[in-house]
């Protein structure tokens, strides 16, 4: 349950006067009943260090009756789509890693193509960061998705038209490299916009959009199963599954260009906009144009507010990379399932992933400190998997390995999700958006840490 805490500059008798300082105002007000409250615009945990449960920054009105209906859960969905949709690109170069793989046999194809986007998309949004407060989303975001689809045509085109499935052609090597690095400057300009976007709302749509993410994986482990089955495993049906997972990226690609370019224009997404515009312009009011110094002085507040629930994200990446899906997939054999031993866990993995990102309308943990506990509580997966690939006989057997591998995912889900959900509620409404690409760069962190620590934590 939300506290609510009387701020001390609540005082003057004006607070009621203005119903645009409802939104911005560093003392906010709501209606609960028939009953007036001012709602501070910090956490509960910032008035108090009993509890660490995320007060909804985003007005929930000064009039509640007037906040547009979400009809057919229609903007919902499209968040969840954006979530799924901005992950596919990857998830296909990773996919088909095979194929390329086959193409390219004196490369380390994976590794390369996990430096070079990591990187690349951490830079970029090191730049978004920045310089978040002179872009907008809107611009961003679009030239983020001809980004994407740039890439996801030219891949299918070029092996259709140049490669034609020739092993050693590694001009087609060095521009596939330079199309995961154009993903990687998509990314940061998507993801962190999406999410960022996401951070104004209510806390239900940054919910769709991290859950999202993981059907996406869902998605990719769905066409791997069903390439695996259709298609031979011979260098015919590593191309087609190839080709395959670009296509469906398009698709998916191109449903989300028209889904983000409607989303602005329902009623509930307008109405939130238009609260932001308001606490902008009261900002504006109070502080001036947010540039230079003030702009740098204003960012660090916010990097300090969101600090420990990304360290939180950071930590649950680190964890998860550092097993998944490395070890799953390299390290741990079957006699039994063979080489759909590895398939299994991964989709074992992702739908558990799902489930947990799931899990946060039913019960959000409101205490942050308990979630980033939980969070560290995660290395605990390093040693049990190490018993799994150097433990008794038993541990290294399908199914202790199974149930883990899906906790992995159940857990990396629900924390990631809870942390992503509170995180934004933390700074003011006009600052939800540079905290939520905030969180996606201690999120990206995350990943590349992992990412290393995966080479060596087995050795």
């Amino acid at each position: 349950m939300h506290k609510f805490h009387i701020c001390p500059n609540f005082q003057h008798s004006g607070a009621f006067a203005n119903p645009k300082r409802i939104f911005a105002n560093h003392c906010n007000l709501i209606v609960i009943g028939e009953e007036r409250r001012p709602m501070g615009i910090t956490t509960a945990a910032a008035a108090d260090g009993d509890s660490e449960s995320a007060t909804l920054l985003i007005p929930k009105a000064a009039n509640p009756d007037k906040i547009p209906k979400d009809s057919f859960h229609l903007a919902y969905v499209i968040y969840f789509t954006l979530g799924a949709g901005y992950l596919l690109p990857w998830n296909a170069f990773i996919t088909a890693v095979d194929y390329f793989t086959y193409l390219y046999p004196d490369v380390s194809v994976d590794r390369v193509f996990a430096i070079v986007y990591m990187l690349v998309g951490l830079t970029s949004l090191l730049f978004i960061v920045a310089f978040a407060h002179k872009s907008n989303s809107f611009v961003r975001i679009n030239v983020g998705y001809v980004l994407f689809l740039v890439a996801i045509v030219a891949v299918p085109l070029m092996d259709l038209w140049y490669v034609k499935g020739r092993v050693g052609v590694y001009g087609g090597y060095y521009v596939t490299v330079g199309l995961v690095g154009l993903c990687g400057v998509a990314d940061g300009l998507v993801q962190g916009g999406v999410i960022g976007n996401a951070g104004e709302l209510p806390e239900r749509y940054m919910q769709a959009v991290v859950a999202g993410t993981a059907a996406s994986g869902v998605l990719v482990s769905v066409l791997r199963v069903l390439t695996k089955s259709i298609y031979p495993q011979d260098t015919s049906g590593l191309r087609r599954s190839a080709n395959l997972y670009f296509i469906v990226s398009v698709v998916v690609m191109l449903l989300n260009i028209v889904f983000y370019n409607v989303a602005h224009r329902l009623p509930v997404i307008k109405y939130y906009n238009d609260l932001k515009s308001l606490a902008v312009n009261e900002e504006k009011e109070q502080k001036g144009e947010l540039t230079g110094k003030l702009w740098r002085s204003t960012l660090w507040e916010i990097v300090g507010a969101v600090k420990w629930y990304g360290v939180g994200i950071s930590i649950i990446y680190v964890v998860t990379l550092s097993i998944f899906p490395g070890s799953v997939t390299e390290d741990v054999h079957s006699d039994t399932l063979k080489d759909w031993y590895p398939i299994i866990l991964i989709a074992g993995y992702n739908v558990f992933d799902l489930i947990g990102k799931s899990l946060t309308p039913l019960y959000l943990m409101e205490n942050a400190k308990v979630a980033i506990g939980a969070s560290f509580g995660r290395l605990l997966f390093l040693p049990l998997f190490y018993g799994c690939l150097h433990g008794p006989g038993f541990f290294r057997t399908e199914i202790p390995v199974t149930v883990l591998t899906c906790l992995l995912g159940l857990t990396n889900g629900y924390f990631t999700c809870v942390l992503m959900v509170l995180a934004p509620k933390t700074v003011q409404l006009q600052h939800a958006e540079t905290a939520g690409i905030v969180l996606v760069l201690y999120l990206v962190v995350g990943l590349a840490i992992g990412s290393v620590v995966s080479w060596f934590w087995v050795l």
